[in-house]
């Protein structure tokens, strides 16, 4: 889970981490009232990078310029995600930009400490052109970022005197900040030196959303789509796509390979649905009608391999909540004799060729008609 820029700083601002104090708006001319220091930095909340490549970050000297650069802003597109607020905050006079962040490194099995004196840029093209600017620290579990650990790390960007006291508290603070709040990220780019002391200038927070009941107060995610979410309150998961062929599996797994199949045939995936093992008559029929909100879906494909899940369950849930759009329905495994047979009782045929299931949804979809052999259209309506 991504927070934005300002709910980032508001978490660091909880710490005690050293930030700027600014005001979110969603409208152009809600800059009018702000009781602000000129100059003024406009910036884009987005959950995406690259926003100031984009235009999304504009630096404003006066209110009437600030007003113009937020309705600039407010309304764009920048990769894809529509910006509906933006940051003004005091521009800061910057002497010298550094990069500070703890992240979760699945391959080491640790949590990584990553400093850099080349701040103000993306980390990744810092490591590939110059990564002998980059220090790297493996944190022991049991011992965290105690001070002397910091302050080794800081000495390593050159920080020496009072800078080096200062990225000390806040190395140790954003570590603990990374732990408590589990997150998967904690970034501060750029960490910049103004007048004297460190600032962060920019904030990064990416949650672990598998810890999420612990954090009662996080805001709800803005990365789920209103089906997304709602689909998660159901416990199923799903992630919509681009394409107009709807898709319901059961494990991951074979819904990954689903969409492998259905792009192997000419198709392009909707989503992708998982109603997990052991899926129930009533999950099957919430997620029959879930697929089918999204809009431009022209076809569904039920693709169950039934083991710790029943074809039967999914049968009845399927008769229940007929689809409303052709559908193709691949169902083998447990009581799948059964499952089968509550189908055709229903007018509804279905197959146990996965390939076959695959190639008669995307037929469905471009319109070529009824499925043939394993698969076919969906059931009454």
């Amino acid at each position: 889970m991504k927070l934005h820029e300002y709910q980032a700083k508001e978490v660091f601002a909880r710490y005690g981490l050293p930030v700027q104090t600014g005001t979110v708006i969603d409208r152009p001319d809600a800059v009018r009232g702000l009781s602000i220091q000129y100059p003024v930095v406009v910036k884009a909340q987005v959950l995406v990078g690259g926003r100031g490549k984009a235009g999304g970050v504009k630096l404003a000297k006066t209110p009437a310029e600030a007003e113009a650069h937020a309705r600039a802003i407010l309304g764009m597109d920048i990769k894809g995600e529509r910006v509906g607020r933006v940051l003004v905050v005091p521009a800061a006079d910057i002497e010298a930009e550094y990069y500070l962040a703890f992240v979760t490194d699945r391959a080491a099995r640790r949590v990584a400490g990553i400093a850099s004196a080349a701040g103000g840029v993306e980390i990744e093209t810092v490591a590939r052109e110059s990564p002998e600017k980059i220090a790297r620290l493996d944190v022991d579990p049991c011992l965290g970022v105690p001070s002397f650990v910091a302050r080794g790390l800081g000495r390593r960007l050159g920080f020496s005197g009072t800078l080096l006291e200062e990225f000390t508290r806040i190395a140790a603070i954003l570590y603990r900040l990374y732990w408590d709040e589990d997150a998967d990220l904690a970034e501060i780019n750029p960490l910049a030196r103004v007048g004297g002391h460190l600032l962060c200038v920019d904030a990064k927070l990416v949650l672990d959303d598998n810890a999420a009941y612990r954090h009662r107060d996080l805001p709800p995610s803005e990365e789920m789509t209103p089906l997304e979410r709602e689909a998660r309150e159901h416990g199923l998961a799903y992630v919509e796509l681009e394409g107009d062929i709807a898709v319901i599996g059961n494990g991951a797994g074979l819904v990954m390979s689903t969409l492998d199949l259905l792009a192997h045939f000419g198709g392009r995936a909707a989503n992708f649905l998982d109603v997990g093992g052991g899926a129930s008559e009533e999950g099957m029929q919430t997620a029959i009608e879930l697929v089918q909100r999204k809009p431009g879906v022209r076809a569904l494909f039920i693709n169950i391999f039934g083991g710790i899940t029943r074809c039967d369950d999914i049968a009845r849930g399927i008769v229940k909540r007929p689809p409303r759009v052709p559908a193709s329905i691949r169902l083998t495994g447990t009581n799948e004799v059964e499952a089968r047979e509550i189908l055709k009782t229903a007018g509804i045929t279905a197959g146990i060729d996965p390939e076959e299931g695959a190639r008669a949804a995307v037929a469905l979809a471009k319109g070529a008609g009824g499925a043939s052999g394993s698969a076919a259209k969906g059931g009454p309506r």
